[in-house]
């Protein structure tokens, strides 16, 4: 009963989430030129979109590194590899608000038993990845040369992200005793404490993070680097740095909890943040949607991965 009770908010989230793509979607597709975007499709070679999704996954078992680098190798390899996977396939089948970052944390909590390494490696890894994304936009509107009216917001969004991370690791350890002094009988005192602890070790090692936020940077780029060979197939005639600028911000954005994966919302986002450069939305959407082609398809392996190892969908949590 119990189960089932809490299944259905989950899946409530998770209509909520694929209601708001398929809106997205239906918007994009009644406002852009349906001919165009299957034209577009049409130009993408398999060879090429093969090699994408190859040099994706390759992408991804370095993520899967980067993750094992800030878990200090507290697990072997193979499982952290299995874990990082897990979560990607968690990002599309799982109907629930626990995310990918939640689903890798509950696959390596199963083998650690420690919730507060666990959960403060999950916390740096994305915010490494946020604030690799966010240098990323705006090193490309730098190179982009675009000093518009966004160039102020951007510019603000990027640094409170970069604010929060720092907070995380330096101002959030010391916040969490004091609140716990102040309200001795406030509820789930023990995790926040553990998660506290683990981002006060990760903040004594600033070599560590900054390597880590390099590996991320050159993993981003790549990925960008991989969807803009997509965008010119298709025939976008734009920058590079103008498609690292938007394609970096966009991804930021999808982060929203309002679609499934980021899917139409980063389509839009994208198409909106290129049009000043002169990018045709329908190219840009173009180049998206085969992109979210690599993303669920790599998802459906790391599904295969998880089922069969035998591993499980379902988060752990601390008291099991």
């Amino acid at each position: 009963m119990a189960r089932g009770a809490a299944k259905s908010p989950a899946l409530r989230r998770w209509a909520i989430r694929a209601g708001g793509s398929a809106v997205l979607l239906g918007a994009l597709f009644w406002m852009l030129p349906r001919d165009a975007v299957l034209d577009g499709f049409a130009r993408i070679p398999l060879h090429l979109f093969v090699l994408v999704m190859a040099l994706f996954i390759l992408g991804h078992v370095l993520s899967a590194a980067k993750w094992w680098n800030v878990l200090h190798r507290s697990l072997p390899f193979p499982v952290a590899l299995r874990a990082h996977f897990a979560g990607l396939a968690a990002n599309l089948c799982l109907p629930g608000a626990a995310g990918g970052d939640t689903v890798r944390a509950a696959v390596g909590y199963a083998h650690l038993r420690d919730f507060g390494v666990i959960g403060a490696a999950a916390t740096a890894d994305r915010l490494i990845d946020m604030v690799a994304l966010a240098s990323l936009t705006i090193a490309g509107l730098i190179v982009a040369g675009d000093r518009g009216a966004g160039w102020a917001s951007t510019e603000v969004a990027c640094g409170l992200i970069l604010l929060i991370a720092l907070s995380a690791f330096y101002v959030f350890p010391w916040i969490v005793p004091q609140i716990w002094l102040r309200f001795p009988r406030l509820p789930g005192r023990v995790p926040a404490q553990n998660l506290a602890v683990g981002l006060a070790r990760l903040g004594r090692a600033p070599g560590l993070l900054l390597v880590n936020l390099v590996l991320s940077v050159g993993i981003q780029a790549g990925f960008i680097w991989l969807n803009f060979l997509f965008a010119r197939v298709v025939g976008l005639e734009i920058p590079f740095a103008a498609w690292a600028f938007a394609w970096s911000l966009s991804k930021i954005i999808s982060v929203l909890p309002v679609s499934l994966g980021g899917l139409g919302l980063r389509e839009a986002s994208l198409a909106a943040l290129l049009a000043p450069f002169g990018a045709t939305p329908a190219l840009v959407v173009t180049a998206g949607l085969a992109w979210q082609v690599v993303l669920f398809l790599t998802g459906g392996l790391g599904a295969l991965v998880l089922f069969l190892s035998g591993a499980r969908l379902r988060p752990a949590t601390p008291g099991e």
